[in-house]
């Protein structure tokens, strides 16, 4: 029989299976990454999570015969749905064996969840902060994640639609050679938007002048991304666990800011691949994780681009060609043979341009909808 219960997230033996399920799940797979497990634990922390300042959430566990079967985060995001007028919950953290029954026992529970707070739509996954994995793996599952996105089974995105779950949207993710020249156009557009407009872009020698300037880059985050699908502003306290994050897994010549003046104008963010290493730390620093994480930064050939955005007054001027050619320059520079954008979303502007730089868009995410009402 399947049971599922609220998980009780003062109590540590359940924080602990529950961040315990999917390591048993993908025991032996060799292209999930674990999520980091103090990491993971914080998320279920109400004291720790700057989410439960503004909005709310619940964590089911199923379990069968006494095991942990599956489990689910339900959110009611009170920021997003007061800037759209929505009544939407969000799903994220899915995890479940092979067996729809236990799928259906836990969205049964979660749209119940749902209904008692007059919430008529589920969407997801969607998790708590902006640096988290949006959708659902539904293309490339036999390949490795970029860092701090998901994977998951094929079976998952059946169990979806098997459960009445729609498309809403797709992110994909790309592969691009490092070696590759881009076109001579972008290299002249590039020189002349410096000159005529008087841009520059700035590098950071290290993790502490880079840390100074977070509060920038988050203000100009919220400005560049207002009509971007999942754009909720980013808290400052939010804005602190999520600089704490990036600051774990950035090299800072990655890092390319763009200023008009005394304005940042747009951003640019990579960094290095360092699945491998997380996979043999298993998600923990200790006792050994540290080394794995360490010597995997010194080796890793792959860089993720995750992270641009150029403010509203400045598109259509040249400033992504400077992004490009920059980007594209310091990651040779640095030894980097092979390169992921990672996760755009479906026919934007970027999607578009990517395509024609010649990305490769070989993994997709998916986000899934289900009315309620």
């Amino acid at each position: 029989m399947i049971t599922v219960r609220t998980l009780d997230t003062t109590q540590k033996k359940d924080v602990n299976a529950w961040v315990a399920l999917p390591f048993r799940l993908y025991a032996g797979n060799p292209y999930w990454v674990p999520p980091m497990v103090d990491e993971a634990k914080s998320a279920l922390d109400r004291a720790k999570n700057p989410y439960f300042l503004h909005s709310e959430a619940d964590f089911l566990l199923a379990e069968q015969d006494g095991e942990p079967v599956g489990r689910l985060a339900i959110l009611e995001n009170r920021r997003y749905n007061q800037r759209r007028q929505e009544r939407t919950a969000f799903f994220h953290l899915f995890e479940t064996v092979n067996d729809p029954a236990v799928a259906a026992a836990l969205f049964e529970q979660a749209e119940a969840w749902c209904r008692q707070r007059g919430l008529d739509r589920i969407m997801g996954p969607k998790g708590f902060l902006t640096m988290d994995s949006i959708g659902m793996l539904v293309k490339g599952f036999d390949l490795r994640p970029a860092v701090e996105i998901t994977y998951n089974p094929p079976y998952y995105p059946e169990f979806m639609e098997k459960l009445g779950f729609e498309k809403e949207t797709d992110f994909n993710s790309g592969y691009i050679r490092t070696d590759q020249e881009l076109p001579e156009r972008v290299y002249r557009i590039a020189d002349k938007v410096k000159e005529r407009f008087g841009f520059r872009v700035e590098q950071y020698p290290d993790k502490k002048a880079l840390r100074a300037i977070v509060p920038t880059i988050i203000d100009t985050y919220n400005a560049t991304f207002t009509d971007n699908w999942e754009f909720v502003p980013i808290t400052p306290e939010e804005g602190e666990v999520i600089a704490g994050r990036v600051m774990q897994i950035i090299d800072p010549k990655l890092i390319r800011l763009v200023w008009k003046g005394e304005e940042m104008a747009g951003f640019m963010i990579a960094y290095p691949n360092i699945t491998a290493g997380i996979q043999r730390a298993r998600g923990r620093l200790l006792p050994l994780g540290w080394f794995h994480l360490l010597r995997e930064f010194g080796r890793t050939k792959w860089v993720d681009l995750n992270g641009a955005g150029i403010l509203e007054q400045y598109r259509g001027r040249g400033v992504d060609a400077m992004m490009f050619v920059e980007a594209s320059r310091v990651i040779r520079e640095a030894g980097y043979k092979h390169g992921e954008v990672v996760q755009i979303r479906e026919n934007i502007t970027m999607f578009v341009e990517m395509r024609k730089l010649g990305v490769d868009f070989y993994k997709c995410h998916r986000v899934f909808r289900k009315d309620i009402g």
